[in-house]
């Protein structure tokens, strides 16, 4: 598992090369637009996170083209546990996206001060955050085993697509459970269940992901 964690690493490390000093760009910009902006802010929060974990699922496309895919079946690893190095890879870049947006979050209050009008808004914008790349992923990689590498990127648009329609139809429904203005524990338990729903679908992914990998021939 470990070397296919690397692996995994070394296939998505110079994209986020890229994404990361473009992100340090835009940065720059959301702290020169002032604390009255919220909508840069926003973007940012919401890129970082979501950004980081496609650039894990753009991988999957590159191994492919290197036809490292094809060799690693070669090697004594069963298919479920590439399939599940795939899958944590991608917690672990959600991951790192919440440790850099966060970071830059933190730094802009600290220059700027708080810019949102509520103290839960930026727990909400992490929660789409993690739910969308959650979601994403859960719907991509049964795609990619479905439909074939040659198609990753349309699999990429369409399931961030879904991840967005998802997480808006959650915030319909829970603004429709909790009418407005919800108190600050209804706005943090919508949260958790938008979590736990984007928590759901990535955990029961893995098992369909497998059966169609298992069957994949090469």
């Amino acid at each position: 598992m470990k070397g296919l964690l690397r692996n995994n690493f070394y296939a998505t490390i110079s994209n986020v090369k890229v994404f990361l000093a473009v992100m340090l760009v835009l940065g720059a910009f959301v702290m020169a637009a002032g604390e009255k902006r919220t909508l840069p802010i926003t973007g940012y929060l919401l890129l970082g996170i979501v950004g980081f974990s496609l650039n894990s699922i753009a991988s999957l496309r590159k191994e492919s083209v290197a036809k490292w895919n094809k060799y690693k079946l070669t090697t004594p690893v069963k298919r479920s546990v590439i399939v599940k190095s795939y899958f944590i890879s991608l917690l672990m870049w959600v991951l790192v996206g919440m440790v850099f947006v966060g970071g830059g979050v933190a730094l802009f209050i600290t220059l700027q001060g708080y810019p949102f009008s509520r103290t839960t808004d930026v727990f909400m914008l992490f929660v789409a955050g993690i739910a969308v790349s959650l979601f994403t992923g859960a719907i991509f990689f049964p795609l990619f085993y479905l439909g074939g590498a040659e198609r990753s990127e349309i699999f990429i648009g369409i399931s961030l697509l879904c991840a967005i329609g998802i997480v808006q139809g959650l915030s319909v429904y829970i603004n429709y459970l909790f009418p407005a203005p919800m108190d600050t524990i209804q706005v943090i338990l919508g949260g958790v269940i938008i979590l736990v729903c984007a928590v759901l679908a990535f955990a029961l992914s893995y098992p369909l992901t497998v059966c169609l990998y298992g069957r994949k021939e090469y």
